[in-house]
């Protein structure tokens, strides 16, 4: 819920209509949506901090599968599928975890 203050309210609701089926997410389409790939590399670094809920310094699958809750508490979680295909997506180096270079390069990408 924390990253509504850096996003339009606007954007929130329609990137999170747009994934409400189990299975219909998609990374890129939703940063898109939501307005995180406009933001400045700051942004990116603070929203990462927020997702990354036990401040390890990296983003579990764990904390992947309740994604969209960062944007909304009634969001959904993201199915098995969509959190291993969302990791996989992000976790360039293959160490299981996604990290703040990984993050915004996904972002960005």
């Amino acid at each position: 819920m924390a990253l509504a203050a850096s996003l339009k309210e606007a954007d929130i609701t329609a990137a999170l209509a747009a994934c409400q089926a189990a299975d219909s997410f998609k990374h890129k389409e939703f940063f898109v949506k939501v307005g995180l790939t406009a933001k400045s590399p700051e942004d990116i670094k603070k929203a990462f901090a927020i997702i990354d809920q036990d401040k390890s310094g990296f983003i579990e699958e764990d904390e992947l599968k309740l994604f969209l809750q960062n944007f909304s508490a009634s969001a959904r979680a993201l199915t098995d599928a969509e959190t291993k295909a969302f990791l996989k997506a992000g976790d360039v180096d293959g160490d299981g975890m996604i990290g703040m270079d990984e993050f915004a390069t996904m972002v960005k990408g």
